[in-house]
């Protein structure tokens, strides 16, 4: 018995010893991790790709191609004095123009699909306080794009769900931007190898080379709505219209008289107005266009230009599908900018602009375009 009670206290032994070395080995493994994440989390504060807490650093070659995660930084972080807001019908600016044309340093901050609230998100952050602060200087002018389609949207719609933790001023939920796999491989480490970043004035460009502005790829790609059977009225678009405009729009216009707003309706092919005789939005559309112009006309610092009875429209080989035209036409509509034309500046300029329009449309042969075996 006395030789039981010896080998169960070696065993005791044994085993406290044991249990002291991997609690020993576990606590080096948890203080490794740690080290590696913490080591992991400074690499991507001091490079931050996405521009979350401070300029890019010289000569770090940045990948920008991340419009929800890269632009509320760039906003926010990047100098500037004029901005690019809206849908894809601004991705192919080059914001050189804006600099040689307009002496604007403009930064492009493009929402693919942007609905109203998306605008507002990320103006938000454009005229922010402290963001304004650390510019040192007043915000000298916006490039606005309207596109009349999505005015109708709920107030408080995105198009796609934000990375709210780059939006907020939560320092804890950064966690998923500094411990995040995909931030170090893609947009670290993979530039680093590259060693090619973007070029910052072209960033966001549509991936079709000058071969798909063509009416032969346009009308390849194009589906024809079907004809609906409800046709919709001022009652079904007015309302929701002009509460995104007073709720997501007019507010910086209002706030900020010494900024000017360039507020610009497309140019989108004819084919877009064929999609909203289909769809039957047509007259609809009109009312919007009229509503838009007349709200927005009443601001000192607002210039309201509407590009869509430009001839080019009617051509689709500047496009390359029913609504997205070739960077050439963003360049001349910079220069316009510059020079007035195609501005509107009063309600009666606008509904005129808006018959030359349904003239435009109503003239065209669809017919003749749409029979033809593409």
């Amino acid at each position: 018995m006395h030789d039981d009670m010896n080998s169960n206290e070696q065993l005791n032994k044994t085993g406290t010893g044991n249990d002291r070395h991997y609690g020993r080995l576990f606590a080096g493994l948890i203080a490794g991790a740690l080290v590696v994440f913490a080591a992991l989390a400074a690499l991507v504060v001091y490079v931050d790709p996405f521009f979350h807490y401070h300029k890019p650093l010289p000569g770090f070659p940045y990948i920008v191609d991340n419009q929800l995660s890269q632009n509320p930084g760039m906003a926010e972080n990047m100098t500037y004095d004029g901005c690019i807001i809206g849908s894809s019908m601004t991705v192919n600016f080059d914001t050189d123009d804006f600099r040689d044309i307009l002496g604007y340093d403009t930064l492009k901050l493009s929402y693919s699909g942007a609905y109203p609230r998306d605008d507002y998100n990320i103006l938000s952050i454009v005229f922010d306080e402290n963001t304004r602060a650390r510019q040192a200087n007043p915000m000298g002018a916006v490039f606005f794009a309207l596109d009349i389609p999505t005015m109708t949207a709920d107030t408080m719609e995105t198009k796609y769900p934000l990375p709210e933790y780059l939006y907020d001023d939560n320092v804890f939920n950064d966690v998923k931007y500094v411990l995040n796999k995909d931030v170090i491989l893609q947009y670290i480490m993979r530039p680093l190898i590259q060693r090619k970043g973007s070029d910052l004035s072209e960033i966001y460009f549509s991936w079709w080379t000058p071969d798909y502005y063509n009416i032969q790829w346009v009308m390849h790609t194009y589906e024809e709505p079907e004809k609906s059977e409800v046709v919709y009225g001022k009652e079904d678009v007015l309302p929701a219209t002009e509460a995104n405009l007073e709720e997501n729009i007019l507010p910086f216009v209002k706030k900020h008289p010494e900024t000017q707003f360039y507020f610009f309706f497309p140019p989108y092919s004819i084919l877009y107005w064929h999609n909203l005789q289909q769809e039957g939005f047509y007259e609809a559309a009109f009312e919007q266009y009229q509503c838009v112009a007349d709200e927005l006309l009443k601001y000192d610092n607002v210039h309201l230009f509407y590009f869509q009875t430009m001839e080019e429209i009617t051509d689709l080989n500047n496009y390359a599908d029913y609504s997205h035209y070739k960077p050439d036409i963003n360049r001349f509509m910079v220069e316009c900018f510059k020079s007035g034309e195609y501005e509107v500046h009063s309600s009666k300029e606008m509904e005129n602009n808006l018959l030359k329009m349904r003239s435009m449309v109503e003239e065209f042969d669809y017919d003749a375009l749409l029979s033809q075996d593409w």
